[in-house]
């Protein structure tokens, strides 16, 4: 049986199929998001605590330089063979070069549960991760535009805001103050909070996961099938990606627990973080196409049937 979270996510795709009146409040799922991404980083650095001269930066570095190079890697698959514009190819590598936060969620939630090995810093790949993608790919953008459309358009100081909007992110601020305060008090500081936040995160992340499903049949339907080839990209990248990240994990002799949330990162695609930079400074890219394909697709094909196959592929190559 996949992991009972993975059963709510079905549950909201369902009842937003059939068109069900069940509905997630805003504000409720406001909070949830909000408390998720915190627990998240206050778990991470609660897993630092005590182990911060144990950071190996060549491991580190190798993340960040995959959340690089995955988006160059796409970007002429998506102009070439799925035969999308430039515009909406660049934005779409950089949902995909991004990571997805639910996915990772549901991969620590499948980890600790099958009680696999993590490196105490797996939990900052996510960070690492996060941002890469949309700066190389906003770089392109620029790259690719005429100089003389750059020089006659404030774009320099767009494109600053754009940085200082995707760094100061409420996903990122939630994530990065969560694990410098889980690193600082470890947990006998964090003792009063374990109960709510750290005993009850399958809580949150289910409510969450429901929600996602419900958004996941509004975007699907109707499902456009005049853009089957960004909907074959979707489904498939996922389980290329996922390789990617095994390889990585297995050239830095991670243990099998933190090369599966590798490997589930690499395959996921943004749909909060990398939506709202690409919205902020290339308005004129499709975001509907990017969500179609990163929450409408991979997101579900990640969540009901990649996690399994990646953690038996794992299990394979590490026993």
């Amino acid at each position: 049986m996949p992991d009972i979270v993975i059963a709510f996510f079905a549950l909201g795709l369902l009842a937003g199929l059939v068109k069900s009146d069940l509905k997630v409040p805003p504000a409720i799922y406001e909070t949830l998001s909000i408390l998720l991404m915190l627990t998240l980083g206050l778990k991470g650095g609660m897993a630092l605590h005590g182990h911060t001269q144990n950071l190996v930066i060549t491991e580190l570095l190798a993340v960040i330089a995959l959340g690089f190079i995955i988006p160059l890697a796409l970007y002429p698959v998506l102009t070439r063979l799925v035969r999308i514009g430039h515009t909406d190819a660049i934005s779409i590598a950089a949902h995909y070069g991004s990571v997805s936060a639910g996915t990772f969620a549901v991969v620590m939630a499948m980890v600790e549960k099958s009680g696999l090995i993590l490196r105490p810093e797996t939990t900052l790949y996510l960070v690492l991760l996060e941002l890469p993608a949309i700066v190389v790919m906003l770089w392109l953008h620029r790259y690719l535009s005429a100089k003389k459309a750059i020089e006659s358009s404030p774009k320099n100081e767009t494109q600053s805001s754009v940085l200082h909007e995707a760094l100061t992110s409420r996903g990122v601020v939630l994530l990065v103050g969560g694990v410098v305060i889980g690193w600082l008090y470890g947990p006998t500081g964090l003792a009063p909070l374990t109960p709510v936040l750290l005993g009850g995160f399958k809580t949150l992340l289910a409510l969450f996961l429901l929600e996602m499903g419900l958004v996941t049949a509004k975007v699907c339907l109707p499902l456009p099938l005049k853009q089957w080839r960004l909907l074959v990209f979707a489904a498939v990248t996922p389980f290329v990606l996922a390789w990617c990240g095994i390889a990585v994990g297995l050239w830095l002799d991670l243990p099998s627990g933190s090369i599966l949330v590798l490997a589930a990162l690499s395959a996921s695609a943004s749909y909060i973080a990398a939506p709202a930079a690409i919205r902020a400074a290339i308005p004129e890219a499709n975001i509907g196409l990017a969500m179609l394909a990163s929450l409408g697709i991979t997101f579900p094909v990640n969540v009901l049937i990649g996690l399994p196959l990646y953690q038996h592929w794992v299990m394979l190559i590490t026993a």
